[in-house]
């Protein structure tokens, strides 16, 4: 797949969308990514599956982000054939009360995936849960990179980021 290939998918769901939006970091933004839009947009979903899937080794486990990486972790991991775990934001207050949901054993190597980086502190805290779990956390990937300082966070905490797509890239492709 190309960038030019999600890109495009990513406007035919209609998921860039220009206006005032606020963040979940509290910030305002004169562009959107909805990641609702295009997670459930089968075109965009399997470029972005098959996009994950071609970076991931074969022997290697995803870490889905509650709640948008979740879709993403398990269409990747039907693509490529490997196992996911879930990283819930908080324990839940029910059942088992897990905050890792899924088969996790100590040591395992996990890649983080998630939908969008902005700052980057959803995929910071998906990490340290997965961490003290006993996974060992050093990739994320991620669909589109807003470029607001996300990877930087993210290499603070010995992860390196790969996004698909950066935000520039996207509304340059609008111009």
């Amino acid at each position: 797949m190309t960038d030019d290939a999600l890109i495009t998918a990513l406007q035919d769901a209609d998921a860039v969308q220009y206006g005032e939006f606020e963040l979940s970091h509290g910030g305002t933004s004169d562009y959107y990514v909805d990641k609702y839009l295009f997670e459930t947009d089968p075109r965009c979903l399997r470029l972005i599956a098959e996009a994950f899937a071609e970076r991931v080794d074969d022997d290697a486990k995803l870490g889905g982000v509650a709640l948008g990486g979740v879709p993403l972790a398990a269409a990747t991991a039907i693509t490529a054939d490997v196992p996911y775990v879930i990283a819930r934001k908080k324990a839940k207050e029910y059942g088992t009360a897990n905050r890792i949901e899924g088969r996790l054993s100590e040591g395992e190597e996990i890649v983080v995936v998630e939908d969008i980086a902005t700052t980057g502190q959803s995929a910071v805290d998906a990490v340290e849960a997965l961490r003290d779990a006993g996974a060992e956390v050093n990739r994320a990937l991620l669909v589109v990179d807003r470029e607001e300082g996300g990877e930087e966070l993210l290499a603070e905490h010995g992860v390196e980021m790969e996004a698909l797509v950066t935000a520039t890239e996207l509304l340059d492709a609008d111009e």
